[in-house]
């Protein structure tokens, strides 16, 4: 059974349009106006193995805050509607994921708890924006809460060393799509949990 999702998210401030496969092939066709953020969904899709297409036209002219936030929204709806009921799911994963100086700790469970602790000191964030138009790099644990929160995940996020923006930023990205992708891999049959819910 195929397990897909989509979400279609329109405000006063922004467009969005989600859909994605768990059992993809690690395509991804983002489209935001943020060139940056763009790459960094992209390593979501190529690393977690997800087919993901994202279509979002924002008010970039006040900032990028409304559609990152908006776009993650989305894209954590899309991806919880495509778990379904979670049957069979491993649901925990964690890993300790480097680029190049920089290396980040994540762990998760697809309980169906939004819950998000994300360890990384601001300076390690402290960079000029990146891209143009510019992603303010105190964005991404916005992005990346935003997204557990909506996927019903609890997350923890910790660097352990980096001083590299763009790497602690991609490599926080990356460690999140590798997790996602061991823990929503199928390996049982039952929902795994007491409850007999997720």
């Amino acid at each position: 059974m195929s397990r897909r999702g989509a979400c279609a998210r329109t405000t006063k401030e922004t467009s969005v349009t989600v859909e994605i496969e768990l059992d993809g092939e690690g395509r991804a066709d983002v489209s935001t106006g943020i060139p940056f953020y763009d790459h960094m969904l992209d390593q979501l899709g190529r690393h977690g193995g997800f087919d993901l297409v994202v279509r979002a036209e924002g008010d970039l002219q006040v900032d990028t805050h409304h559609t990152v936030e908006d776009v993650a929204l989305a894209i954590g709806e899309a991806f919880r509607q495509a778990l379904g009921d979670k049957a069979g799911v491993r649901r925990f994963a964690s890993g300790r994921y480097p680029l190049d100086e920089a290396l980040v700790d994540v762990a998760l469970d697809l309980s169906g708890r939004p819950f998000v602790v994300w360890e990384v000191p601001p300076l390690a964030l402290e960079a000029l924006p990146l891209g143009d138009p510019p992603f303010d790099p105190q964005l991404a644990e916005h992005a990346i809460s935003s997204f557990a929160t909506a996927a019903g995940i609890t997350l923890h996020v910790e660097l352990v060393r980096g001083r590299n923006t763009h790497h602690v930023i991609e490599a926080a990205f990356k460690g999140l799509a590798r997790s996602l992708r061991d823990a929503v891999r199928v390996d049982g049959g039952g929902v795994p949990s007491t409850k007999g819910v997720l």
